[in-house]
């Protein structure tokens, strides 16, 4: 089967390496405005070959739109344009509503498959790829009654050879759950890295007395923007919603100190303990 995958970063990057792994794919191209992101995925063998886009959509099986979402939207109906009744398109964005209604009416939306790989880090570009970043992850499928069976069952088993377990749900579901489970903890990080910033004008005292809970309570606050402000700006309702309450229990917290309230305080710290039953 041929490959194209546009957008050899992270996400794009470490599918291609595992699909080759798997033997799945027999040759990919990488499509990419960034052409330092081309060269790099050539040298580190994530893909055989960089084209454009035209050429990349109509020479290959499959199709993955691995690239900011705010782009994957503008970008989709071009390829599906592009694309034979016999080709499958599938995309890796972390919002998935705004993508699919893009679509909703276009003569080709069948055979496109919205998905959504649960695996990110902090890292972009093709050096960051890592071939075996989707294991055990969870995979979730959008509204996979408007995409076409055979189309359904090649995103299926990619997921599979990439070794994640699927989930099904509609795409506006999925929008609330990704905005409580992880858009909210980029924010999060963010805001607790420009806490940090704005009061502690020491780096070097960060860098000396930072503890490893530190580290990975801002490791997020290292995602790149370019990535991150498409995804609140697509999911804004959502994120706003989570946001709102995460506010509310900052202020239970604050409260709980200024009154000096400690079995208050004690009594939070130990709801948010039950976190623990969930994730192990």
């Amino acid at each position: 089967m041929k490959i194209s995958i546009i957008g050899t970063g992270l996400i794009g990057g470490s599918m291609a390496l595992k699909l080759k792994e798997k033997g799945i794919a027999d040759f990919i191209y990488g499509i990419d405005n960034n052409q330092q992101h081309i060269m790099e995925a050539l040298s580190l063998n994530i893909i055989d070959a960089g084209t454009d886009l035209e050429y990349g959509v109509k020479n290959a099986d499959f199709i993955i739109i691995a690239v900011p979402v705010d782009a994957a939207r503008k970008l989709l109906p071009e390829v599906l344009n592009l694309i034979s009744d016999k080709q499958t398109v599938m995309d890796a964005g972390s919002t998935k509503a705004g993508i699919v209604n893009a679509v909703k009416d276009h003569p080709k939306r069948s055979r496109f498959v919205a998905f959504h790989p649960m695996w990110g880090t902090e890292n972009n570009g093709p050096g960051s790829a890592v071939s075996e970043s989707f294991s055990g992850k969870a995979g979730v499928i959008c509204n996979k009654e408007e995409s076409a069976p055979d189309a359904l069952q090649l995103v299926e088993k990619v997921a599979e050879n990439l070794d994640m377990h699927l989930i099904y749900m509609n795409a506006e579901a999925h929008d609330i759950h990704t905005a409580y489970i992880s858009h909210i903890s980029h924010i999060t990080s963010y805001a607790l890295a420009n806490t940090v910033l704005e009061k502690e004008r020491e780096e070097e005292t960060i860098f000396q007395l930072a503890s490893s809970g530190f580290s990975s309570t801002v490791r997020l606050a290292k995602s790149h923007p370019e990535m991150w402000v498409p995804i609140f700006k697509q999911n804004k309702e959502n994120v706003l919603d989570v946001l709102n309450e995460h506010i509310t229990q900052l202020r239970k917290f604050k409260a709980a100190l200024e009154k000096e309230n400690y079995e208050y305080l004690e009594e939070l710290i130990s709801n948010a303990n039950r976190i623990r039953g969930i994730l192990r």
